[in-house]
Formats: structure tokens, sequence, C-alpha cells
């Protein structure tokens, strides 16, 4: 009984392994065009998001809230990211993790930015 079951977890363990193996990324190099595309998605991006923080309706909401609202006028400029990445043939969880990182730097700074304005109109209120 003992053998049966450690070879059954022996068995699923390898199965394990063998999907990750699936969607590992191996080392190859990105043509200099796909990362110039890459790098202007991510200007784009962040010109959105700084374009974004500027409309007057954004200031006068709660900083959280317009942080979100925010993100969400700018998410497809990602999925744009997304499919270049996709294209040259990077494993989606190689690319999803990328623009995961970006995400949140960005959110990040977009709610410290509005944190700022918030606390800075508050002070001149009172």
């Amino acid at each position: 009984m003992k053998k049966i079951l450690f070879l059954t977890v022996l068995l699923s363990a390898a199965t394990a392994f063998a999907d990750d193996a699936k969607n590992e990324w191996h080392n190859t190099t990105l043509s200099d065009v796909t990362i110039k595309k890459i790098q202007d998605a991510g200007y784009q991006y962040k010109m959105c998001v700084s374009a974004e923080m500027q409309k007057p309706a954004h200031q006068q909401q709660e900083s959280r809230r317009a942080t979100e609202a925010i993100m969400k006028q700018c998410e497809s400029i990602l999925s744009q990211m997304r499919e270049v990445y996709l294209a040259e043939k990077v494993p989606g969880i190689v690319a999803d993790r990328h623009l995961r990182q970006m995400r949140m730097q960005t959110t990040r700074n977009v709610l410290q930015g509005m944190m700022f304005g918030e606390a800075a109109r508050k002070s001149g209120q009172q």
C-alpha cells in the first residue's frame, strides 16, 4: 500500500514539473524591433496615465478611487504590449509577470501622486 501511494505522489510531481517546463522561457533574444515596440508601448502607457492624472474629474475624487479609474482607462495599452510579447513566442507567464510588475509600480506612483495632490488641496482649504 505504501509503495502505491509513494508511486502516485512521485508521478503527480513529475507531471507538475512537466507543465512548468512547458511554460519556461529559454533564453532567446528579442530583436531590436521587438524591444522598441515594447518600449514604445510602455511609453504610451505612462503617457496615458499621466494624461489621465491631469483630468479635473480625477482631481476631485478620493485618491484611491481616482487611481483605480486612471488605471482602468489605460489598461488597453498594456494588452497591446502583451500581444507584442506573445507574437515573439514569449510564454504568457513571463509576459504577464512583466506586465503585472509594470502595472503595480505605476499604480503605486499614481496613488502616491494623487495622495500628495489630495493632501495639498486639503491643506489649502483650512
